[in-house]
């Protein structure tokens, strides 16, 4: 399912959905683990990232890589706009497998962000180029030799969560919500519908209406 099944364009998406209205939607439909119960660091610039799934799996090494970084540099070079890198390491922290290099050759590639089941590295090169990165933690070792992609494109998960590349995936301070594709435009929808429908409700907080009286108006909460 491509971008165009969608009922709104990925930039009205993020001036308006946030990951827990996202989850809310996907609980509705019936799917109730689309989040990883992990921490994920929003580690350079705020706000919400959405865009769609490009898979990584990493795997760490005691042995010197004979083609180093080779798979990971093609991922980069294969990303298209409005990619999000997936990085599935299990949570390793032996060494920092993202940093200023990959996000300033996949920005230019149109991607728009990381989430980093692992740990990342220079952190304030990638906040000044105002690249999206999510993370576990940062170390300051090199990827050289301690981890390294050994597949790219394929169905991915972080914490039993399940990534697949093309999916619809969005993270803020919140957490990470992934979308499959099949559901992606009903889930979208509920979504979109919901945040509109707790707008009113706030508003008529606001006004003074007592919260029991506006769950029972308006349904939302």
């Amino acid at each position: 399912m491509s971008a165009s099944s969608l009922p709104f364009t990925l930039e009205q998406l993020r001036t308006t959905l946030y990951s827990a209205v996202v989850s809310d939607a996907l609980d509705s439909m019936g799917y109730r683990h689309q989040s990883p119960r992990v921490e994920f660091r929003p580690m350079t610039v705020p706000g919400v990232l959405i865009g769609r799934c490009k898979t990584t799996l990493w795997a760490n090494m005691a042995h010197d890589d004979p083609r180093p970084y080779e798979l990971e540099l093609k991922a980069v070079d294969d990303c298209r706009p409005d990619d999000v890198m997936i990085a599935a390491a299990s949570g390793s922290q032996y060494s920092g497998i993202w940093g200023e290099l990959l996000s300033t050759a996949a920005k230019n590639s149109g991607c728009v962000g990381v989430i980093c089941d692992g740990a990342v590295r220079d952190v304030s090169k990638m906040r000044e180029m105002g690249f999206s990165v999510y993370a576990r933690s940062t170390c300051v070792y090199d990827s050289l030799h301690r981890q390294r992609v050994i597949d790219v494109d394929v169905p991915v998960e972080i914490d039993g969560v399940r990534f697949c590349p093309g999916d619809l995936v969005v993270a803020d301070d919140d957490g990470v919500v992934v979308v499959p594709q099949a559901v992606e435009a009903e889930a979208i929808q509920k979504a979109w519908d919901k945040v509109h429908a707790e707008n009113r409700t706030r508003d008529a907080i606001r006004d003074g209406m007592k919260a029991t009286v506006a769950y029972e108006t308006f349904g939302v909460l």
